[in-house]
Order: C-alpha cells, then sequence, then structure tokens
C-alpha cells in the first residue's frame, strides 16, 4: 500500500533513516575497535607486570572519568552548538588510543591509555545521542534509539572474536591491538561521511518539535534516580564470569560463549524494548526493571542453565538500559538543553554503576545472599519511581 505521508515527509523520514544507520555503523566499528580492546586490557596490563590491585583502579578510574567527563562534554555542546566537532574529537581519541597500545612497553603508559581511551567515549556520547535524538523522531525515538542499539553491540560481539582469532594464530596482544587500527579508521571514515551528508541533523526533526520543544524537569529528575538505582544493582560481568569461573559453573572456554548470549540478547531486548517504548512509553522501563531484577538468583544461586537465564534477563536489562533510557531523555528536554540533559544523565548513570559494583564486589567476598538481596532490592525500588515518571509524561 502506497503510503499517504507527504513526500517532504517520507523524504525526511528517509534521510532521517540514513543518517541512523551511519551512525550505526560508526558504532559497530567503535564498538568492534574498543570493546575488543576491554576484553583482553586486563591480561596485558598483567603481562607488563601490573598488579591485581592496578587492574581494578585502572578499569574503575576509566569508567568514572569516562562518565564524569560527558557532563562537561554535554554542557559545551548545548553552549557552542559544535555538536559534530565534539563528536569527532571523542572519537579520535577513544579509538586512536587502542592502537596505540601495540607500542607500550609498560604498565603506567598502558594504563594511561587505557583511560584516554574511557574518557574519549565519554566525550562523544552526549553530542551524538543528542544528533540522534533529531533523527530518531520520525521513525520513533525508541525504535530508532534501538536500532542504534543493535548495531553497536553486533560490534561488541565481532570484536573480541577478531582479537581471540589473532591471539591464537600469534599468541602476543600488540599484533592483536594493531590490527584493531582497521576498524577505527574505518569508524572515522564514516564518520566524516556522515559529517559531509548531514551536516546539520537537527533538521532531521519536526520543525514545531525543535521550535518548542517539552520541557519536563521534574520528570527528568526523577527519571534520572530511577535509572540510578537501577545502575546500582547491576552487576558488572567481570565480577559474573569471576563466579562462574569459582564455582566452576562453566568450564573458562565456555564463559565468553555466555557474554556473546548476553550481548546478542542485549541487541535484540533494545529493539523490541524501542518498540514498545514507541507505543506505551516510559512504562517500558516498569516492565525492564521487573525482568533484570531476577537476573541476580539465577546467576549467583542456580547452575549452569539457570544461570544461563539469568545472563538473559542481563541482556535484557542491558538493552532497554541503552535504547529506552536515551529515547525517553528526548521527550522530555527541549532540544536546545538536550546535550546538558544526556550529559548529567550518563554521569549520574555511570557514578552509580561504579558505587553499585563497588558494593556488590564488596558483598560478593562477604555475602552471596546478600549480594543478591542488595541486587534485587535496588532494582525493584527503581519500579515505583519509573511508573510515577510514566504517569507525569502521561499527563496523569
Amino acid at each position: 500500500m502506497k503510503s499517504t505521508a507527504p513526500r517532504g515527509v517520507r523524504l525526511q523520514r528517509k534521510s532521517a533513516l540514513q543518517f541512523l544507520i551511519l551512525i550505526g555503523i560508526v558504532s559497530l566499528f567503535s564498538d568492534m575497535t574498543h570493546e575488543a580492546a576491554r576484553s583482553v586490557n586486563g591480561p596485558f596490563l598483567a603481562i607488563l607486570g601490573a598488579s591485581g590491585t592496578v587492574v581494578g583502579v585502572v578499569s574503575g578510574l576509566g569508567e568514572v572519568a569516562g562518565y564524569s567527563i560527558r557532563l562537561l562534554s554535554g554542557y559545551f555542546s548545548d553552549r557552542t552548538r559544535k555538536y559534530w566537532t565534539i563528536t569527532f574529537v571523542g572519537y579520535v581519541i577513544n579509538l586512536l588510543a587502542v592502537p596505540l597500545l601495540a607500542l607500550v612497553g609498560n604498565w603506567p603508559v598502558a594504563a594511561a591509555l587505557m583511560i584516554v581511551e574511557r574518557i574519549g567515549k565519554g566525550i562523544r556520547v552526549p553530542p551524538r545521542d543528542t544528533m540522534l535524538s533529531h533523527a530518531t523522531e520520525s521513525m520513533g525515538r525508541g525504535w530508532g534509539f534501538g536500532l542504534h542499539e543493535a548495531m553497536d553491540q553486533l560490534g561488541a560481539i565481532l570484536g573480541p572474536l577478531i582479537v581471540a582469532t589473532v591471539l591464537y594464530a600469534r599468541s602476543d596482544y600488540r599484533p592483536a591491538y594493531a590490527v584493531l587500527l582497521i576498524p577505527a579508521l574505518l569508524a572515522l571514515s564514516v564518520l566524516a561521511l556522515a559529517r559531509f551528508l548531514y551536516p546539520r541533523p537537527h533538521e532531521l526533526s519536526k520543525a514545531q518539535t525543535s521550535a518548542k520543544g517539552r520541557d519536563h524537569s521534574r520528570t527528568f529528575w526523577l527519571y534520572v534516580a530511577a535509572t540510578a538505582l537501577m545502575a546500582a544493582g547491576f552487576a558488572d560481568f567481570p565480577l559474573i564470569a569471576y563466579h562462574f569461573q569459582k564455582v566452576s559453573i562453566a568450564d573458562p572456554t565456555i564463559i565468553p560463549v555466555i557474554y556473546s548470549v548476553a550481548m546478542g540478547v542485549d541487541a535484540l531486548a533494545a529493539l523490541a524494548f524501542g518498540r514498545l517504548f514507541d507505543r506505551i512509553g516510559a512504562s517500558t522501563m516498569v516492565v525492564a526493571a521487573l525482568l533484570s531484577a531476577g537476573f541476580a538468583p539465577l546467576a549467583f544461586f542456580g547452575g549452569l542453565w539457570l544461570a544461563i537465564l539469568g545472563m538473559v534477563l542481563w541482556g535484557i536489562g542491558m538493552g532497554a538500559q541503552e535504547s529506552v533510557m536515551r529515547a525517553a531523555i528526548a521527550d522530555m528536554v527541549p532540544p536546545e538543553r538536550r546535550g546538558r540533559a544526556y550529559g548529567v544523565f550518563n554521569t549520574a548513570f555511570g557514578i552509580a554503576w561504579f558505587l553499585g559494583s563497588a558494593a556488590i564486589g564488596t558483598l560478593y567476598d562477604i555475602s552471596i545472599p546478600a549480594l543478591v538481596v542488595f541486587s534485587v532490592v535496588a532494582q525493584l525500588a527503581s519500579v515505583p519511581i519509573f511508573y510515577a515518571v510514566a504517569r507525569r509524561a502521561r499527563g496523569g
């Protein structure tokens, strides 16, 4: 059946989809680069002589720095309107720090590059998500951000496999890091093409929405609080993998496969929950929080198959966080303040994730049942707040 939408609207939707796919390809190659590196950064630091404490501190410091700088990045993006420039700077730092690890001969320099890589990612996220918020408006923000997350996760799956193949062939981390220069350059090339074809992404929004926007500042802060609680109760996979190996739930060679399954679920959940968000709005996060709260009992108390089911729920939570959480902000904040809003949101989310991970890691050494209770309670505590956000968004 032929579309009845005006030709101008159809062209705008087509342009928005093309822009989204281009940025999705950038994210695919980008994740292929830095997620591949993150899968071997710990062992590489150990080979260079770093202690376990150093590995933990570098990882935690990198995440905190990367999330914290998003506040500044979002602020300057809105203040200067240089969304493309700041996005480019972030991607260059984020991506080129990875292959430079192939040239490193000591752990302090390697650690510095790993932290710089996280900072680069933090710089690029708020302006990129602001540009995506314009493109996703015509197709449904949930579906648009979900599609972007699915492409992102495809790179996160392929990257570690590339590194594993190089390590199998060469038994050396440096060639593995060097190979990652290829997807890094591909990501920057596609980003340059997107900039050339779509220099003004804000024009992909409907004119009336861009002019007025909607300001739900109280709803936004409630939303930040809810997502922070959900993040605090979400265990990092390295700890889950550590548990699987410690209690012999799965052979060490199977654990990466379980992670790949979770990443695949993440991609599918991003699409499904994105579409659901376009239908029922912020209530989608109530469903996501209820489902993801079940991962901890299954992952930490169950055998292999229950643990896999727990990782499926973990993947659902990740997919919802990366799609719906970003989409909802665009409906709460006017376009001219979205960079700052994404910066505030990401910073709060990252700090909550870090503090929650530290608490979960500490509880693991004290009492696994206490860990599970903390994880479940923190995530379930977000449910009534998400429900309140959904009601306010509907005007109820």
